[in-house]
């Protein structure tokens, strides 16, 4: 059974994709999460895979930033310290960085952005 963290998230690409649909190549997953072997996440970082990218980035400037870095959490489950570098990174270079905990805070979020 899926998380409620992947529950969520999924959730909120429908929605980006059926009410953004023309933009949809440009709101992407970045799947670092997981566990992995020793060997791959050695080459998973030799790639370019960096600890703590938000979970979900809509690469369009708008609202006077450059894109949209979406950390998605629910329940107990709190932002790393990776993440929450990574987010403040973001937001220096000129990015919109937010954590979102649920559905109607997402979709408010990407509506605004948006229009």
């Amino acid at each position: 059974m899926k998380s409620k963290e992947a529950q969520l998230q999924s959730a909120c690409v429908r929605y980006f994709r059926y009410r953004y649909p023309k933009y949809q190549r440009m709101f992407f997953a970045i799947p670092n999460g997981g566990s992995r072997n020793v060997i791959e996440a050695a080459n998973l970082k030799a790639q370019g895979v960096v600890s703590g990218v938000a979970d979900l980035i809509l690469l369009m400037p708008k609202q006077g930033y450059s894109s949209l870095c979406i950390e998605m959490k629910t329940g107990k489950n709190k932002q790393t310290n990776n993440q929450m570098l990574w987010g403040e990174d973001a937001s220096e270079a000129g990015n919109l960085y937010r954590v979102v905990t649920n559905f109607d805070q997402f979709k408010d979020l990407v509506d605004w952005y948006m229009n």
